[in-house]
């Protein structure tokens, strides 16, 4: 493709994308597709002669975005939000021109210094307190891998340290997180090499909170029969019921025991820019690490992670290696973020939280939180006024859980009508909500926080469940 075929081809997929963005109701927000229906209509070889870049796009049209999730539909209300916006979408286009692999200073210059300002910024935005330092990592998984690794890395140091102890076998290191912690605990802990038998679930309180007093016995058992408590993963917003884990006693028992402290607010901690939700970190000064996520709540293109450390050389010393061929001049003088996560290459992330802060600027972004919010509680107000509804969890965020709560109806029954109802409602392909189950209850998850989303979205999806209610039992 010559460079007047790409800027001919460029204008067309701009119009096609600006038109998309402005008429997502036109779409259902989940295919009607069955298994391999879309696999069936491409080809099963590989083209030997080059194509038309506009049968491409025909293709396209017509064979992959019926075939598409539309994740930033206004009724999207599903797992948590996946956002993206319009400065974000066009920083995205830039990254993909330049094409930079964003690994070392001296790689890109420009992308490390912008991922440093941002970083900061961010931080700032979040009250963050002194001695917290940012990188972007591509999910929260791999921050929360990044964490335990280091964790692990401090551990064995620590024991190492001590006059006559040997290395610290990783099958009697524990982590602790909570019954309502994210899944990719568990992944984490098989990743880093110290088992899922080593990660213990502590208790939680009536709001899904974990609670301190089962922590603080639980690494007491441990150490009594030989453990080594080694991190605790704590979570704002959690992610069946956005449950607020108490940061500051939790910190106060890790700084007791000297165990390693890593905050998940992967999708809730975003609410901390705004003022009146800044309570939600209160206590973040104990972490020694926090991820949240700006492509959830911050309007920013997925990937981009968000995860502070404070021990920067601790982090250097799990991850760093210094082959040869990636020797600079520069590196005694500048940071290389290759050494800060996993992947050696990284994308130029930071362009597009650059481009999507500058442009709402910090009281916009506040403005859309607040307003998702707003109808949040709008509809657990609607929630607890209907007589035949139940809400399941406090609504300190965007999300609401409850359920159909029928008279008559035993309780073993009703799982299964709110099961019923839900797909009856996502049946309609205007809206799209997913379950979980709390203390065993069948829980319908309503989450709001698309950047396009609006009460009237919110109120068509609470008419379907009053339309649909009587037809689940």
């Amino acid at each position: 493709m010559d460079f007047t075929a790409f800027r001919k081809y460029a204008h067309e997929l701009v119009d096609w994308m600006a038109d998309y963005l402005e008429s997502p109701e036109s779409r259902r927000v989940v295919p009607e597709a069955k298994p391999g229906e879309i696999r069936a209509q491409l080809p099963t070889s590989p083209p030997e002669q080059a194509e038309a870049f506009a049968d491409i796009i025909q293709d396209f049209t017509s064979l992959i975005v019926p075939g598409m999730t539309h994740w930033n539909h206004p009724g999207w209300f599903a797992y948590f939000p996946a956002n993206h916006s319009p400065p974000s979408i066009l920083a995205e286009m830039l990254m993909s021109t330049i094409g930079a692999q964003c690994m070392s200073w001296q790689t890109s210059p420009a992308a490390t210094e912008l991922e440093q300002v941002v970083m900061d910024w961010l931080g700032q935005m979040y009250q963050l307190p002194e001695g917290f330092t940012g990188t972007i990592q591509d999910t929260a998984s791999t921050s929360t891998l990044v964490a335990l690794l280091s964790a692990r890395e401090r551990a064995t140091q620590h024991a190492f340290g001590q006059q006559g102890a040997s290395a610290p076998n990783a099958d009697k290191m524990r982590v602790y997180i909570s019954t309502q912690t994210h899944a990719s605990a568990d992944k984490a802990a098989k990743l880093a090499g110290l088992g899922l038998q080593n990660v213990r679930k502590v208790p939680v309180d009536d709001n899904y909170a974990m609670s301190p007093k089962a922590l603080t016995d639980m690494i007491e058992e441990d150490l009594a029969q030989g453990y080594l408590p080694t991190c605790v993963m704590a979570t704002v917003g959690t992610t069946s019921s956005s449950a607020i884990d108490p940061l500051e006693p939790i910190g106060k028992i890790c700084k007791k025991y000297n165990i390693w402290l890593h905050v998940d607010g992967a999708y809730a901690g975003t609410a901390a820019i705004l003022p009146e939700k800044r309570y939600i970190l209160d206590g973040i000064e104990y972490a020694d690490s926090l991820v949240i996520n700006p492509h959830k709540w911050m309007f920013t293109n997925f990937d981009c992670s968000a995860y502070y450390v404070k021990d920067v050389d601790l982090l250097l010393r799990t991850f760093k290696t210094n082959p040869e061929y990636l020797k600079t001049t520069y590196d005694p003088q500048v940071v290389n973020f290759r050494d800060w996560g996993i992947p050696l290459g990284r994308r130029f992330r930071a362009l597009k939280l650059w481009f999507v802060i500058r442009t709402y600027g910090v009281e916009g972004l506040q403005e859309r939180l607040r307003h998702h919010i707003d109808m949040a509680q709008t509809f657990s107000q609607w929630v607890q006024e209907a007589p035949d509804f139940e809400l399941l969890a406090p609504t300190p965020f965007g999300l609401v859980c409850f359920r159909y709560l029928p008279e008559g109806v035993a309780e073993e029954q009703l799982n299964t009508i709110n099961e019923r109802l839900l797909a009856k409602v996502n049946q309609n392909g205007q809206v799209h909500l997913t379950h979980t189950k709390l203390n065993g209850q069948y829980t319908i998850r309503m989450c709001i926080g698309q950047l396009y989303t609006e009460l009237e979205h919110v109120k068509g999806a609470w008419e379907l469940f009053q339309t649909h209610k009587n037809e689940s039992h």
